[in-house]
């Protein structure tokens, strides 16, 4: 089971590596190309999904990249319409930063249909939109303010929220394209809270900002096709001892 591994291997101190690829804007005869630099890199997972996404996009994309890696593809689906049973997991994700019912329970209920019978692996998994100095796709989707990334407090109490009511993981989002990662002191404070692995994505660009989330606690960390226009970037990412260059204090779950 992914979430199982998840946990073991966070447990152990691995530095996990979410890619995530929008079927926006990723073009499938760019796939193969893609996938072999991804499957030399540190990366461990494969994220799939996009806030704008045409409907029937995201199966076909999935299907393609299942051609090309043995790394797992998890859906990180910005609507029901990007549920695709080619995958091997699903976040199951309500945005506990927000307030619209839609996005807190309301999707899900629309995603049962298509899930009750799915062969997914399905993650329930606390999401948290932070402020990082521009509006991002997933306010303008949502219709929902990010967190102020001052009220570091009320930051880590709807994290705790999220676990307690049973969430198996929780994400700590910038937003794609976000002018600032998420600050260090709010993923240190939101992680010693926390007894679930911790995801942290957006804007994190480059090796510095991909150190200080994991030094902070981050289990895994997304990053976007972006990597690909920082060719120092991504030729680090390329080699697997670079991971062991970030020290991480041992933080086991339970």
């Amino acid at each position: 089971m992914i979430y199982k591994d998840i946990l073991i291997r966070s447990a152990a101190g691995e530095r996990l590596l979410a890619v995530l690829l929008d079927p926006d804007k990723l073009q499938i005869d760019r796939v193969a190309t893609l996938m072999e630099k991804i499957n030399k890199s540190i990366a461990t997972h494969i994220f799939v999904g996009g806030s704008e996404v045409d409907e029937h996009v995201t199966p076909i994309l999935v299907a393609e990249i299942k051609k090309h890696t043995l790394l797992p593809v998890i859906i990180f689906p910005g609507d029901v319409s990007q549920i695709s049973e080619q995958a091997d997991a699903l976040l199951f994700l309500s945005l506990i930063s927000g307030r619209n019912p839609d996005y807190l329970i309301g999707k899900q209920v629309q995603a049962v249909q298509k899930l009750r019978d799915a062969n997914l692996e399905i993650i329930p998994t606390g999401y948290l939109l932070i402020e990082n100095g521009k509006e991002t796709a997933v306010q303008r989707v949502t219709h929902t303010l990010p967190m102020p990334k001052k009220n570091v407090q009320d930051i880590v109490d709807t994290a705790k929220a999220g676990e307690l009511l049973g969430m198996k993981l929780i994400y700590l989002e910038a937003g794609s394209g976000a002018m600032h990662s998420i600050d260090a002191d709010i993923i240190k404070k939101v992680k010693e809270d926390l007894r679930i692995p911790l995801i942290v994505g957006g804007g994190i660009r480059n090796m510095d900002a991909l150190g200080q989330a994991y030094n902070a606690g981050a289990d895994m960390v997304v990053i976007g096709t972006a990597f690909e226009q920082d060719e120092t970037f991504f030729e680090r990412l390329q080699q697997k001892e670079t991971i062991l260059e970030i020290p991480k204090p041992l933080n086991g779950f339970g």
